[in-house]
């Protein structure tokens, strides 16, 4: 805790033992024209229930989704979380616990995270999962720097359809590691398998696809394997949208070597961005390549079922020259969260509702197709996102649609200007038909083709 000196006496001590003599000798180095002139323009200290009902007031001043229907994804999800999710995770005991270190002391959280590992490899059909990382992003991130290897370097062919967040990011350590990033273009919000078969090249360690990509749309993952393996490079498969994994095939179907997805969708809140969580699976015979941690089930000398942490590959563990990668932490709690969730919707309630978020987005899709200046962006087949050209502004279109207490799509001209004036929609099994009529009925209104 720091120390604040209370009386003018110990200010002043404090001040000799600087070399100052005065408050104003001590700000000498901040010059003149950054320092406030006047005092701050405060309002007068309140007792603490006035606090409390002015910060409540302010708080009542936010949007929420409980109030304003969100139809925007673009990494970040709104599904239904079951009251049991933060009724447990938000116990004293997990919310409180830090990484378990000493596993005599933390078997609990240790078990949690082993069927977290568990449910993801299911999710994924892939062997070995992780105890998380950070977020999908740096997820990513590992998922690369494990494809090209201590020495960073060799060339990594990434799909413009990924995240574009995820792209940058990609871009901040591919110049610090000294690997190449090679873009490859789209062909009908699909990466283009001809630009993909020209930008591999004998130096190419790894290909990143996002399944669904940026766009909602599916991506043809099958034949993308088969030039990626062909020559010999890893393939990294991103999802942004684990909710898709109901539905469609896990990446371990189609020979996927390394999995990184954002498992924010999986029992935690949009909350403005934050937190996230990072799923992480691989291979088996890549294990000691991974990063971070794996929660591995035993037995003690009395026969009894343990729960130890197996694998840590990185720098607080091992040697810096033999670590995998520099994550200091993990997301246990996010992750335990995600472990509650899908335990609470089973193996049926899961894909019931990923099939809701499928068939209530093709509605909408269609619904709003019907109205004039609209229209689907490509023809390709989505999961619960779709972008959709727009006769006016898309900026102009989510600003009134705020105005009618409804959160629109994502503007793809931020990223992708070659598309114009477009959004990109989200609808989970959260949004009921009437909020998906009410969009229609305002974007009608919006641009005037009303009858």
């Amino acid at each position: 805790m720091s120390y604040v000196p209370n009386t003018v006496a110990e200010q002043e001590a404090m001040l000799r033992e600087v070399g100052a003599t005065s408050i104003e000798d001590l700000l000498a180095p901040i010059p003149a024209e950054v320092r406030l002139k006047r005092p701050l323009d405060l309002p007068p200290a309140l007792g603490e229930p006035d606090v409390r009902r002015l910060l409540m007031a302010l708080a009542e001043q936010n949007a929420d989704l409980d109030h304003y229907p969100s139809f925007l994804g673009a990494g970040s999800y709104d599904h239904v979380i079951p009251s049991v999710v933060p009724q447990l995770f938000k116990r004293s005991e997990f919310y409180t616990s830090y990484t378990p270190y000493q596993p005599e002391l933390s078997q609990g959280m240790l078990q949690a995270i082993y069927e977290f590992q568990t449910m993801v490899c299911e999710l994924t059909e892939m062997e070995v999962a992780n105890a998380s990382l950070y977020d999908g992003s740096t997820s990513v991130v590992e998922a690369t720097l494990m494809a090209v290897g201590p020495s960073g370097r060799g060339e990594v062919v990434v799909s413009r359809a990924l995240d574009p967040q995820y792209r940058a990011t990609l871009k901040v350590y591919a110049w610090a590691r000294g690997f190449t990033l090679r873009e490859v273009g789209l062909e009908d919000g699909a990466t283009s398998l001809t630009a993909l078969q020209e930008a591999i090249t004998p130096d190419t360690k790894a290909v990143i696809v996002q399944h669904p990509n940026f766009f909602g749309s599916l991506e043809d993952m099958r034949a993308i394997e088969k030039v990626t393996h062909a020559s010999k490079a890893l393939l990294i498969v991103a999802i942004t949208e684990p909710a898709s994994l109901g539905v469609i095939a896990p990446p371990g179907a189609y020979n996927a070597d390394i999995v990184a997805a954002e498992g924010q969708s999986l029992g935690s809140p949009m909350g403005y961005g934050g937190p996230a969580l990072g799923l992480f699976a691989t291979r088996s015979e890549l294990v000691r390549r991974a990063p971070g941690r794996l929660v591995g089930k035993t037995v003690d000398n009395r026969g009894q079922t343990g729960y130890v942490l197996t694998l840590q590959t990185r720098e607080q563990h091992i040697r810096r020259e033999r670590a995998t990668s520099n994550i200091c932490t993990n997301q246990s709690l996010l992750a335990l969260a995600a472990t509650i969730y899908l335990a609470s919707l089973g193996k049926q309630g899961f894909q019931a509702m990923a099939r809701q978020c499928l068939q209530k987005a093709h509605h909408a899709q269609q619904r709003i197709a019907e109205i004039p200046g609209f229209s689907p962006l490509f023809s390709r087949p989505f999961f619960d996102e779709f972008a959709m050209a727009t006769p006016l502004p898309a900026e102009q279109i989510n600003a009134a649609l705020r105005d009618r207490s409804i959160i629109g799509g994502y503007e793809l001209a931020r990223d992708y200007p070659e598309f114009g004036d477009a959004l990109l929609f989200c609808v989970t099994e959260h949004r009921t038909r009437d909020e998906i009529e009410t969009l229609a009925t305002a974007l009608e209104e919006i641009t005037g083709s009303a009858e």
